[in-house]
C-alpha cells in the first residue's frame, strides 16, 4: 500500500496478523512466529515510510520494494538470537550467533523477518516432519505432502503467512515444496546467492557447495524476482559467491523452449501431461516457440547427483546424523542410499569428472534452446509421510517421480517452478530451466505462464475465509 509518496505498512500489518493466526493452525508451517514482533517493528517504522522516488537506481528499487515485506526464514538458515535446531531435538537449545547472508541481505533491504519455518531433521528429507514440531500440513489438502525440505516455507507462503519465504535446494528443496503448495520459486545458479551457516561446526564438502543454492519462495513470480535480487547481494563469508549480472542479453527472435521429452521408464500421470501442455500453450501464446525434444541424458545426470551427494554424506556426516535422528529419518535416508552406487576414491573422482561433461552438454543444448520446460514430478503429489513407507517407495519417488528436479542440482543450473493448474483441488507446477546465471530467462518464462494461469494461492484463500 502506498500513502502519498510513502509506503504504508498498516494495512499489510493488520492482514498479516489475521492471516497468520488463521493459517498457522491449518498448516503448522510456522515454528516460532515473530509476526507480532514484526508487526510492532513495522508500526514503529511506518512513520519513516519509504521515500519512493528520493533515490534512483537498483539499490533504491530494492530498498523501496522490500520495505515492510514480511519474510520468513527456514530453520536451516541462521537468524541472530533465534533458535537454529534444524528439526533436531539435540539442537533445541542452540541460538544462532549471527544472521546468515540471506537474512542479512533481506534485513538490509528493509524486509521484516516474522518467523522461522519448519524443516525435516537436518533438512534431509523431501517431506517436512520432525520429532520437535511434528508434521507440517499442505494447506490445499492435509492428505498430501507440503514437500521438503523447505516444506514449512512453501506451506506458509501459500497460506498467506508472509510475502516471501527463504529456502535452500540441494536436491529439490525449493522446487518440490513450491510444486506441492502451488507457489513460485527459483533455485538459482550455484554461487548466485551467498550462503554461510555460522552455527555449523565444520565446513561442508566441496560438491555439497557446488550443488546447493539458496533461494526465495513467493506467491507471485514478481516477488520471487525481487527477492532474488535482494538475496544475491555480496557477502564476504561465502567464497563461492559470484558477482554475475541478474540479466543477460536477450536471445534473437522468438525464444525457443524445449519441452523435455520424458524418459519411457517414467510413468507419467495424465494430469501432469495436461499441465505441461497447458504451460506450453501459455508460452506459445506469449511469443515463445515450444518444441518437444530429448534433453541431454537426464538419467545419467540424476545418477551422478545421487552418487555424489550420497557418498559425500556417508563419509562426512552420516555417523553423526544417525546418532541424533529419528527412526523416520533412518528409513528415509536408508531408502535414498539404496539407489546410489558405493564409490571408492577413484570412482568418486570419476563421478565429479562426469559432472563436467554433463554441464557442458547442457550448456551446448541451451545454445539452441535457451529455456527447458520440464515436469517437477510425473505423478500426483504423494502422501505426507510416503518416504517412510519403504526403501522401494523412496526410490520410486526420487527416481521414478521427481527425477527432473534433483538432476538439475548437479548441473548447478537455475530452475524456476510456477503453478499452472489444479487437479482434484491440488496444485500442479512446472519447471523452467535455463543456462548458468540466466535466472532472468527462467523467470521470464515463469511470469508468462503465471500471467495466463493466474496466481493459485488466491483460490486457496477463498476456501480459508
Amino acid at each position: 500500500m502506498v500513502r502519498g509518496r510513502h509506503r504504508s505498512r498498516d494495512p499489510q500489518r493488520r492482514d498479516l496478523r489475521g492471516r497468520d493466526r488463521r493459517s498457522a493452525s491449518r498448516t503448522d508451517a510456522r515454528r516460532q512466529s515473530a509476526a507480532e514482533r514484526g508487526c510492532r517493528r513495522s508500526q514503529r517504522g511506518s512513520a519513516e515510510g519509504c521515500a519512493c522516488g528520493r533515490q534512483t537506481g537498483p539499490r533504491a528499487a530494492r530498498s523501496a520494494c522490500c520495505t515492510a515485506c514480511p519474510s520468513r526464514s527456514r530453520r536451516m538458515s541462521t537468524t541472530e538470537g533465534r533458535p537454529n535446531f534444524n528439526g533436531v531435538p539435540a539442537n533445541k537449545d542452540f541460538v544462532a550467533p549471527s544472521d546468515s547472508p540471506v537474512v542479512h541481505n533481506l534485513k538490509k533491504a528493509g524486509a521484516i523477518v516474522i518467523g522461522l519455518t519448519n524443516t525435516p531433521e537436518f533438512s534431509f528429507r523431501g517431506f517436512t516432519d520432525n520429532p520437535l514440531h511434528g508434521l507440517t500440513l499442505n494447506p490445499w489438502d492435509p492428505n498430501i505432502t507440503c514437500g521438503g525440505s523447505s516444506g514449512g516455507a512453501g506451506s506458509a507462503v501459500a497460506a498467506g503467512i508472509g510475502t516471501i519465504a527463504h529456502g535452500n535446494d540441494i536436491g529439490g528443496s525449493l522446487r518440490w515444496p513450491a510444486h506441492c503448495n502451488g507457489v513460485a520459486t527459483i533455485k538459482p545458479t550455484q554461487g548466485r546467492i551467498p550462503a554461510f551457516n555460522g552455527s555449523a561446526t565444520a565446513e561442508r564438502p566441496m560438491l555439497a557447495h557446488l550443488m546447493s543454492a539458496q533461494g526465495p519462495l513467493a506467491r507471485h513470480v514478481g516477488d520471487v524476482r525481487l527477492a532474488l535480487d535482494v538475496m544475491s547481494q555480496a557477502d564476504p563469508r561465502d567464497p563461492w559467491w559470484v558477482p554475475a549480472p541478474l540479466a543477460g542479453p536477450r536471445p534473437k527472435g522468438p525464444i525457443k523452449v524445449a519441452l523435455a521429452r520424458i524418459p519411457e521408464d517414467m510413468d507419467v500421470d495424465p494430469s501432469v501431461r495436461a499441465a505441461l501442455r497447458q504451460a506450453a500453450d501459455h508460452l506459445e501464446r506469449s511469443g515463445y516457440r515450444v518444441t518437444e525434444v530429448d534433453v541431454p541424458d537426464i538419467d545419467g545426470v540424476w545418477q551422478t547427483w545421487c552418487d555424489i551427494i550420497t557418498n559425500e554424506t556417508v563419509v562426512m556426516q552420516e555417523a553423526g546424523m544417525l546418532k541424533v535422528t529419528s527412526e523416520d529419518f533412518h528409513k528415509a535416508w536408508g531408502g535414498m542410499k539404496t539407489k546410489a552406487n558405493v564409490l571408492d576414491l577413484k570412482a568418486w573422482m570419476q563421478a565429479t569428472a562426469a559432472r563436467n561433461g554433463h554441464i557442458r552438454a547442457w550448456q551446448l543444448f541451451f545454445e539452441e534452446y535457451p529455456v527447458v520446460l520440464a515436469p517437477t514430478t510425473v505423478k500426483p503429489t504423494p502422501g505426507p509421510r510416503d518416504d517412510t513407507v519403504s526403501a522401494d517407495r523412496v526410490k520410486e519417488i526420487f527416481w521414478g517421480e521427481i527425477r527432473f528436479i534433483s538432476a538439475i542440482n548437479v548441473l548447478g543450473l537455475p530452475g524456476a517452478v510456477v503453478p499452472v493448474t489444479l487437479h482434484d483441488g491440488k496444485p500442479i507446477g512446472v519447471q523452467l530451466i535455463a543456462g548458468r546465471y540466466r535466472e532472468d530467462l527462467a523467470l521470464d518464462a515463469a511470469a508468462a505462464i503465471e500471467k495466463r494461469a493466474g496466481v493459485l494461492a488466491h483460490r486457496l484463500w477463498e476456501t480459508m475465509e
